[in-house]
């Protein structure tokens, strides 16, 4: 069960290509937007989609493959782990955020 602990696995679709910065010694990191749906039946019967986005981060070898096999759209599966942090905007703002780690990425899409 510890491979349970804080694990996250979602399946969605890119909203924009990977953001990709080279750090130094060569390493990349990899920011990327997911979303994910999620449909239900109201009251009155319609259908109803919402979709919900995350943050996703990639380090190394990870962010390498999602910078060159990824693309605004792409389905993907994805499995990391949740973490958090805050920092203070340049008006002294203190902005919390929640990311994903990325360890594993599965293309979903349909080869041509």
């Amino acid at each position: 069960m510890n491979n349970l602990r804080n694990s996250v696995r979602l399946i969605g679709n890119l909203g924009a290509a990977p953001e990709v910065k080279n750090l130094e010694k060569g390493n990349k990191v990899a920011k990327i937007a997911l979303a994910t749906n999620d449909s239900y039946t109201n009251a009155k019967g319609e259908k109803v989609t919402e979709t919900q986005w995350h943050n996703l981060v990639a380090w190394g070898k990870t962010a390498e493959i999602a910078e060159k096999y990824l693309s605004k759209g792409s389905e993907v599966a994805i499995e990391g782990k949740l973490t958090s942090h805050s920092y203070t905007d340049k008006q002294g703002v203190k902005k919390y955020v929640t990311e994903v780690v990325v360890n594993e990425i599965l293309m979903l899409d349909k080869k041509n």
